[in-house]
């Protein structure tokens, strides 16, 4: 932690030294990051000096195209991408992937299989178990295990048949931070002859993506969990997006990306897109990294992972001697590695709600309920009108937040127990 340089990535979030009631301790990162001064000076400069659409030849449409060009290449180097031809950005990544759904499913059959996860996000299960209704497809629903909080390649292996057409699962969970060995699982669904969607919203603000490693077909992340703006972006790799057909205008562009980019893009923020990803290359670089921008991102995930583990851990152990509260996810030191910062847990006989309201009130922002991980309460058996307390950390918090929330953890359940007593 004594390395990673808190003070000066503090100093570039204009968010973070706003109070109201005093001081605000942001944990609600897993539903949304804040963003650094240069994102939104960013978003203000493009809509001032370079608001036209795209396609002509004044100076405020070249410009305007410089920034989708500057966009789809900042997101390429994010994601170790071959070409910035597999980069598609759009409204958010809970569009992009009914949008793609869609367009696969005119590649499909009835009787095809398509395997979803029990730890998804809702948003990569909804869309293709809507699929299926429509196409009169197999829909296979694959459990993660219970003791590793992990999808486990045997449980993968036994669903897998040659009428597999696509798996879709995440890379980490936003209830309990598990991260799923996405390799692994993606050589096994190719052997198989599937298609691999991954689903990289929660991980993608505390690790380093390189799809190519991957070696899966499709992944998706949210620019607004990485400390960008509103907006969600796909991958896709090359030969498997040119052969397919979006549904889109007649009349509008068939290469790529464009032809799976629907509408007038999202200029303005793609501006702040590409400051988000220039953010961790500039952290990258005040870290001790150089060479490419990739490279210097690559730092910045070296240094933050280092500095977020040691937070997340500082959580885990001060919740664990709270009696009665069970973490919902991994919580052995020796596997910190293996989850993402955001923690997730009940209490029993306290309403998660009842004690967030109180931590809301106290200006520490975090979430309860089911946060649309909706297999994963199902399969724990936890009430989904109830959920979880969730905990959700960013390199920008500091130890001293991760104690006033436990202070504020314990005081709150011990008075919630004393008035009921």
């Amino acid at each position: 932690m004594a390395n990673f340089p808190i003070e000066a990535v503090r100093g570039k979030f204009p968010a973070l030294s706003l109070a109201d009631k005093g001081r605000r301790i942001y944990l609600d990162n897993p539903a949304g990051t804040q963003v650094p001064q240069a994102v939104a000076d960013a978003v203000s400069r493009c809509l001032l000096s370079t608001n036209a659409n795209l396609g002509g030849f004044f100076e405020t449409t070249v410009a305007a195209q410089q920034v989708v060009d500057e966009a789809h290449a900042a997101m390429a180097d994010f994601l170790g991408a071959a070409s910035v031809d597999e980069i598609v950005i759009g409204a958010n990544m809970t569009t992009l992937t009914y949008h793609m759904s869609r367009t696969l499913g005119r590649t499909m059959k009835p009787g095809d299989e398509i395997i979803v996860t029990r730890m998804d996000h809702e948003a990569n299960v909804s869309p293709w178990l809507q699929l299926a209704e429509d196409l009169g497809l197999v829909v296979r629903f694959l459990p993660f295990d219970e003791q590793s909080w992990q999808v486990e390649e045997e449980a993968l292996q036994a669903l897998l048949s040659e009428r597999t057409r696509l798996v879709a699962l995440n890379y980490a969970s936003n209830l309990t931070g598990s991260i799923n060995r996405v390799k692994s699982l993606t050589a096994l669904a190719k052997q198989a002859g599937a298609l691999v969607y991954v689903d990289a919203v929660q991980f993608a603000p505390h690790g380093l993506i390189d799809v190519q490693a991957l070696d899966c077909d499709f992944l998706v992340c949210s620019a607004y969990k990485f400390f960008g703006p509103h907006m969600g972006i796909l991958w896709g790799r090359r030969d498997v997006i040119d052969a397919l057909k979006p549904y889109k205008c007649r009349c509008s562009s068939n290469g790529l990306p464009e032809r799976f980019e629907l509408g007038t893009p999202q200029i303005e923020l793609m501006a702040g897109l590409t400051a988000a990803i220039d953010y961790f290359a500039d952290l990258g670089a005040a870290a001790g990294g150089g060479g490419s921008r990739r490279q210097r991102i690559a730092k910045a995930f070296e240094v933050s992972i280092a500095y977020e583990n040691a937070l997340t851990w500082q959580l885990i152990e001060g919740l664990s001697d709270i009696e009665g509260l069970t973490i919902r996810g991994i919580t052995d030191p020796e596997r910190i590695a293996e989850r993402v910062p955001t923690v997730s847990f009940t209490v029993e006989g306290i309403a998660p709600e009842t004690i967030v309201r109180q931590m809301n009130a106290e200006n520490i922002y975090l979430w309860s309920g089911h946060n649309y991980a909706w297999e994963i309460v199902h399969q724990l058996g936890i009430p989904p009108e109830q959920g979880v307390v969730r905990i959700g950390i960013a390199h920008y918090n500091t130890a001293t937040e991760i104690g006033e929330t436990l202070e504020s953890v314990h005081r709150v359940i011990a008075m919630v127990r004393q008035q009921r007593s």
